[in-house]
C-alpha cells in the first residue's frame, strides 16, 4: 500500500515510538496556500534555535527557545483520510505533533522530522482554510497552546550600536534561520484568526492580555519578514476581539513610552505605527480623551529619538490623521513638534519641516491656529539657517497652497516675523538657491499686501538702524577701554588686585 511505502522511507529512532503509533499512517501535504487577505505568504519549514551562536552567519539571529527533549515524530493521517465527526481530534493530534521544536541553526539535524511537522503544518492550514466546521473549544485552546510553545520566544542581545548611523538609515536586516517554520506557524496563526469556524466569544478566554503582551514582544526581532507577518496579524486580532481593544492600545503605548524614555531601541516601531494608522482611522467622533492622551503623550514624544526617520512616514500618517478627524488638535500637534524640535541635528530638522507641511495640509480650516506666533518664529530661524537644506526646505513651504493660505489670513502676525529672515538671508547667505528661493518668498509677500509688506519693511530698517548704533556704541565703549588699558599695561610677573564691586543690597546681606 501507498502508506507503507511512506512510511518505509521515514527512518523510525525508537521501538517505544513505533509501536505509540501503530495506527498511524503517512500524510501528504499541500504546498502554495494563499493568505486569507489577498497576500501571498511563502512557506519554507520551522522550528527553534538553540542560544549558541557557533553555527550562525553574520547575516543571521537565532531565537533562543524553550528546551525539548526530540523523539522521532511519525505522520498523521490526512484529513481526507477520516470521517467528518474525527476530523477536529486529528486537528488536535497535528497540534500535539507540531508542538515539537527543533535546532534551525544546523539544517542537517533532524532533517525528517523536521519535514513531517511542516508536512502537519501544511495540512492544518488547509484544514483551517477549508472551514468545514466550528471549532470547538479543546481544539482553539490546542492551537493558542501550539502558536505560544513555537512563536514566544527570547531573542539574543542586538550587539549592533545605532550610534554609528543617521537618522535615516536602516541596519542591514538580520534573517532568523528559524524564519521558514516560523512563516508556517505565522500563516496558521492567521488564517486561524481570520477563519469564520473560529468563535472570538470563546478565543477571547485564549488570546488573553499575556497572548498579546507576547505577540507584541514579538515586534522587537530582527527579521523584517517576521515583523511584516506580525503586522498583519495585530490588525485581524483588534478587529476580531473588540474586547481586547483598549488592552492593545494601553500596551501598545507601554512599548512606545519604552522605547522613547527608556531603551531607544526596538526593530518594531514603524509596523506598529502602520497597524495604529489603519486603527486611527476607524476612530469614531468625537474622539474620546483616551485617544487624545495616545497623541500626546505615546506618538509625539516618537519624535524625540535619533532613529527617527526609520518610522517618520508612518508616524506623519498616524498624526495626520489625528488632525483630519479633529481639526482643533492641529495646536496640541504644532506645541509638540516645537517642543521637540531638534537644534543639532539638520537631517532631523528638515524631516520636522516635512511632516510639519503634511499636517497643515491635513486641516482644512486655519481659524482655529492659535500658535501661529511660535510657529513662524521657528520657521524663520530655519529660513536663516546656514545648512542650506534647512533653509530650502523652509521656503518650499511658500509653495504649499495651505500655508499660503495661512499666512494671508494671518499676515498681520506673520509678516513682521518672516522679512527681517528674508531680509537677513539676502545680505548674508551663501547659497545661491536660497537665495532665489528668498527673493521669490519676499516678492510673494509684497504682492499679498504690498501696505503691509511696506511697514514691515520701514520698520525693519528702523530696526535696523537702531541695531547699527548700538553696535557702534558698544564699539566704541570697547576701543576706548582698550586705549585705557595700553596705558597702564602690566610687564613681567606684576599682580593685579582686582576689586569686585558689591552693589548696596549685596553689602547688607553680607553685613
Amino acid at each position: 500500500m501507498m502508506w507503507k511505502q511512506l512510511l518505509s522511507k521515514i527512518p523510525r529512532k525508537s521501538s517505544k515510538s513505533d509501536t505509540s503509533s501503530g495506527s498511524i499512517r503517512g500524510h501528504g501535504g499541500n504546498d502554495g496556500v494563499p493568505s486569507g487577505d489577498g497576500n501571498q505568504i511563502e512557506r519554507t519549514g520551522s522550528g527553534s534555535v538553540l542560544p549558541s551562536r557557533a553555527t550562525t552567519t553574520k547575516r543571521t539571529a537565532s531565537a533562543i527557545f524553550p528546551s525539548s527533549v526530540v523523539t522521532s515524530i511519525e505522520p498523521l493521517l490526512t484529513f481526507r483520510d477520516v470521517p467528518a465527526a474525527e476530523k477536529q481530534n486529528l486537528f488536535l493530534s497535528k497540534l500535539n505533533l507540531c508542538n515539537a521544536l527543533f535546532d534551525f541553526s544546523d539544517p542537517n539535524k533532524n532533517s525528517s522530522e523536521k519535514e513531517m511537522k511542516r508536512q502537519a503544518l501544511l495540512d492544518l492550514i488547509d484544514y483551517v482554510d477549508a472551514g468545514t466546521s466550528k471549532f470547538i473549544e479543546p481544539v482553539i485552546s490546542a492551537s493558542c497552546k501550539m502558536f505560544a510553545a513555537n512563536l514566544f520566544r527570547a531573542f539574543p542581545p542586538n550587539s549592533r550600536t545605532s550610534t554609528s548611523g543617521g537618522e535615516t538609515e536602516e541596519e542591514e536586516p538580520m534573517f532568523d534561520p528559524a524564519w521558514p517554520h516560523l512563516q508556517l506557524v505565522y500563516d496558521l496563526l492567521l488564517k486561524f484568526i481570520e477563519s469564520s469556524s473560529f468563535d472570538a466569544k470563546i478565543g477571547k478566554k485564549y488570546v488573553d492580555h499575556f497572548f498579546i503582551v507576547k505577540l507584541l514582544d514579538l515586534f522587537d526581532s530582527e527579521d523584517p519578514r517576521e515583523r511584516d507577518c506580525l503586522k498583519t496579524i495585530l490588525h485581524r486580532i483588534y478587529g476580531k476581539f473588540m474586547v481586547r481593544r483598549p488592552f492593545i492600545r494601553k500596551a501598545v503605548s507601554n512599548v512606545f513610552y519604552r522605547f522613547v524614555f527608556e531603551t531607544e531601541k526596538h526593530n518594531g516601531i514603524a509596523e506598529l505605527l502602520e497597524v495604529f494608522g489603519s486603527v486611527i482611522s476607524g476612530f469614531a467622533l468625537p474622539l474620546k480623551e483616551e485617544h487624545k492622551i495616545f497623541l500626546v503623550k505615546a506618538l509625539l514624544p516618537l519624535h524625540k529619538p535619533k532613529t527617527l526617520g526609520v518610522y517618520l512616514q508612518q508616524l506623519t500618517c498616524c498624526v495626520a490623521q489625528f488632525v483630519e478627524k479633529e481639526p482643533k488638535l492641529i495646536n496640541l500637534v504644532i506645541k509638540g513638534l516645537l517642543k521637540y524640535w531638534p537644534i543639532t541635528s539638520s537631517q532631523k530638522e528638515v524631516m520636522f519641516l516635512s511632516e510639519l507641511e503634511e499636517v497643515l495640509e491635513a486641516t482644512n480650516t486655519v481659524e482655529s491656529l492659535d500658535c501661529v506666533v511660535p510657529l513662524f518664529q521657528r520657521i524663520a530661524l530655519c529660513v536663516t539657517n546656514s545648512h542650506f537644506q534647512v533653509a530650502e526646505r523652509a521656503l518650499f513651504l511658500w509653495n504649499n497652497d495651505h500655508v499660503i493660505n495661512l499666512v494671508s489670513q494671518n499676515r498681520q502676525a506673520i509678516m513682521p516675523l518672516i522679512l527681517p529672515a528674508l531680509e537677513r538671508n539676502i545680505q548674508c547667505h551663501w547659497n545661491q538657491a536660497v537665495l532665489n528661493l528668498t527673493q521669490n518668498v519676499k516678492k510673494m509677500l509684497s504682492e499679498m499686501d504690498p501696505e503691509l509688506f511696506t511697514a514691515c519693511e520701514r520698520r525693519h530698517n528702523q530696526d535696523e538702524e537702531k541695531r547699527k548704533v548700538t553696535e557702534e556704541t558698544r564699539r566704541m565703549i570697547w576701543e576706548r577701554l582698550e586705549t585705557i588699558a595700553s596705558f597702564q599695561s602690566v610687564t613681567g610677573n606684576t599682580p593685579v588686585l582686582v576689586r569686585p564691586t558689591i552693589t548696596p543690597s549685596i553689602a547688607a546681606v553680607l553685613s
